[in-house]
């Protein structure tokens, strides 16, 4: 159904941006990866997707950087066309807990432009070719329950740059609409370590305590609704915030840590 449209799925030489790469090369999509450090990773997923008979290139480039966002789609345009299908996966976390107070201005700034500045630009740079073929679908990327703006105590920056992207994902979405482009974010639970990259049945049977479900949330968990987003037939579905989480809240249970920082769970992506 995807045959013919270009994707580019920033931060997608592992975890889930590689899943949803994998899942749209599979429906059609040629593919532009992503990476800031992890290029073997990524030129691996590339020839993955050549196999499948699908064009893909690895491009190295950190959206956090202004300059460095405009040179990766300026580069996918070069050797895949207009970007059709825009996948906002990529967006700087830091693990370790902490009050916003012991943030440094450098790690504010950084975590900011990361996955709030860093995605509007990539949407503005984008916009121009989707709105010339009247068609495109762009998927930001927040954590569970973020459309409710609640506190996340030691995530401050994190959580208030992806609470505001909901905002622009809404926005975004009410702006583009008559122009055949569709805006939505996805908003993962905690899906750890491997299963990232894994299919729900390679996790059948296997109990997580702490989920709601009873099992491990996948990469494919993910990756399938993005998909079914960016289907032609998903034009009616914009300015939505979708959560995929097996019903688990990451900001409660993250609290019942006991609250001090140094432990963390942290998002999926």
């Amino acid at each position: 159904m995807l045959t013919g449209k270009t994707a580019l799925i920033t931060g997608s030489a592992k975890g889930l941006g590689r899943r949803t790469a994998l899942e749209l090369a599979a429906s059609g999509c040629d593919v532009a990866l992503n990476y800031v450090t992890s290029r073997a990773e990524a030129e691996e997923a590339a020839a993955e997707i050549a196999a499948m008979g699908r064009r893909a290139v690895a491009i190295g480039a950190d959206i956090a950087r202004p300059e460095e966002a405009d040179r990766l789609v300026e580069e996918v345009e070069r050797s895949l066309g207009t970007v059709d299908i825009l996948v906002n996966n990529a967006g700087p976390f830091i693990r370790e807990r902490r009050l916003f107070a012991d943030y440094r201005t450098e790690d504010i700034h950084y975590l900011m432009n990361g996955n709030l500045v860093g995605t509007m630009l990539l949407d503005h740079r984008v916009l121009p070719g989707m709105r010339s073929k009247g068609w495109g679908r762009i998927i930001h990327f927040g954590f569970g329950h973020a459309a409710e703006a609640r506190s996340w105590p030691h995530r401050a920056v994190y959580a208030a740059a992806k609470v505001g992207l909901v905002s622009f994902t809404k926005t975004l979405a009410v702006e583009e609409a008559a122009n055949g482009i569709t805006v939505n974010m996805i908003c993962p639970g905690d899906i750890r370590g491997d299963n990232k990259e894994k299919g729900i049945a390679e996790v059948e049977g296997v109990l997580d305590e702490e989920s709601p479900r009873g099992r491990p949330g996948t990469g494919q968990d993910v990756a399938r609704v993005i998909t079914f987003l960016c289907q032609p037939e998903s034009d009616f579905i914009t300015g939505n915030t979708i959560d995929v989480s097996g019903g688990l809240d990451p900001i409660r249970s993250n609290l019942k840590e006991g609250g001090a920082p140094g432990k963390n769970k942290g998002p999926a992506g």
